[in-house]
């Protein structure tokens, strides 16, 4: 075997992961494509000791931290498919060739897919938002909304108050009781049934939304919850059982962060249904501690998870 392990995926949780193998002196791959979930937003905010760096000055940071272990490579690059074979796993790069480990640490992440309005993407991270724990502080407790996809919108409702006038736009997809109205008006969140169909304003930045009707609301933020799924087929194709979190499918994981695949952990947005930097780091951490063990203590991959 190359390496002891190959981490698929080099934002926060696969480089957390990768640390944790360094250290212990294994063999460590990390591949990345350079493209992580979070570069298109400026900060990242809630992650104790980074709060208001960007995404890719951490990223930069972990990555020369990294560069202090000799027995961690990185690999800028996709992984097309990757498959057990005898005496580990076998990975297939885009660019050519293949590389072989005894283990594998999953942290690729999820794909987002946003609503279809005008100027969606260009504001997504930055005035089109998913956390307002990340994101919201800094709207500075001017008008926000929420654009309801589905349940988790009441919830999301409910909470931003806390950071700014708050409108639910239901969108037609979200059918509220009397009791969720009650709360939502105990919160003093305006409910609009007419539907957002279009964003106002110079992207990235947002001044509001135009309903069907014609008419607009000033906004400094749009909150919504985007529908995920994993950003390659690389769990499935090896096996991994998938479970539905409340905006899509993501890996299920023990509390070690394994698989159902022996020898095959996942870490990150990729394992949780909560996205967040901390969650993510953490996650890695326990990712690349178990597969560590994983190689001492069933060497031949004969657990199950």
């Amino acid at each position: 075997m190359e390496h002891d392990v190959i981490v698929i995926g080099g934002s926060f949780a696969g480089l957390a992961a990768a640390m944790q193998l360094a250290r212990a002196r294994r063999r460590v791959c990390v591949l990345d494509t350079g493209a992580p979930r979070n570069r298109f937003a400026a900060a990242s905010h809630g992650f104790p000791g980074q709060d208001g760096r960007s995404p890719q000055v951490i990223r930069a940071t972990l990555r020369h931290e990294l560069s202090a272990y000799p027995t961690l490579s990185f690999r800028d690059g996709t992984a097309v498919s990757a498959a057990r074979d005898e005496e580990g796993f076998q990975v297939t790069l885009a660019k050519g060739g293949d590389i072989t480990a005894r283990r594998l640490v999953l942290a690729f992440g999820v794909r987002d897919s946003l609503p279809d309005l005008p100027g969606a993407t260009e504001r997504w991270g930055k005035t089109l938002l998913h956390c307002p724990y990340c994101h919201g502080y800094e709207l500075n407790g001017r008008p926000v909304g929420v654009l309801a996809r589905g349940d988790a919108a009441l919830h999301q409702a409910m909470l931003l108050p806390d950071w700014g006038p708050t409108t639910l736009f239901t969108q037609g997809r979200l059918a509220l009781s009397a009791d969720q109205r009650q709360g939502l008006a105990d919160r003093r969140v305006t409910v609009e049934e007419t539907p957002v169909v279009d964003l106002l304003g110079t992207a990235p930045a947002l001044d509001g939304v135009r309903l069907d009707d014609g008419r607009e609301v000033a906004l400094a933020g749009l909150f919504l919850a985007p529908d995920t799924a994993p950003s390659c087929d690389l769990a499935s194709d090896l096996g991994c059982a998938l479970t539905d979190g409340p905006t899509g499918p993501y890996v299920a994981v023990d509390p070690m962060q394994a698989t159902s695949q022996p020898g095959v952990f996942a870490a990150g947005d990729l394992a949780s249904s909560m996205p967040n930097a901390t969650i993510a780091a953490a996650s890695g951490v326990m990712a690349g501690s178990a597969a560590h063990r994983s190689l001492i203590f069933d060497p031949d991959l004969t657990a199950t998870a």
